[in-house]
């Protein structure tokens, strides 16, 4: 039995797998944990499966095989979550994903938005931070990049859209 990526101290099989196979998740932060596992096993139909309608229209799973192909996945920490439990139909999950691309390592910093469609979590987007100043630690995203937010989206077709 091997520990699941999400870092939720629970086995693979008992965790994630069974989200990333199809059965639905209790709760947006459960749905936040299997997409990060995802990307450390390329699972991309969940990927795209667990979007909503309107995020699905932009998602690319050759983009999305790319980045987390070409990645090393270090770990998720959920740093808070607001609703989204088992009787809610929105929830935020704000998380840290690490993760490692050409030798340097990087960190993804999101507020997730997340809601049901059809009785089941979707992820539905993110928040974006206002008033922060922003400090490039990393080179800058080109736009036919895949986008850090890891929607396997193009940068210019996800958070690259609002600049």
């Amino acid at each position: 039995m091997s520990d699941c990526p999400c870092g939720s101290g629970r086995s693979y099989a008992t965790c994630c797998e069974p989200i990333i196979a199809g059965a639905p998740a209790e709760t947006a932060e459960a749905l936040m944990r299997s997409r990060y596992s995802a990307y450390v096993k390329h699972a991309f139909d969940h990927l795209g499966s667990s979007l909503s309608e309107a995020q699905r229209k932009d998602y690319s799973p050759e983009e999305a095989r790319r980045w987390s192909e070409s990645s090393e996945w270090l770990g998720l920490t959920i740093l808070r979550t607001e609703q989204g439990g088992p009787t809610d139909e929105v929830g935020l999950v704000e998380f840290s994903a690490r993760f490692k691309t050409n030798g340097e390592e990087q960190e993804h910093l999101e507020t997730a938005i997340f809601s049901r469609e059809q009785g089941r979590w979707v992820y539905a987007g993110q928040v974006s931070p206002r008033g922060q100043t922003v400090r490039r630690e990393a080179p800058k995203v080109g736009r036919n990049d895949p986008c850090p937010c890891g929607s396997g989206k193009k940068y210019k077709k996800c958070c690259g859209a609002a600049a």
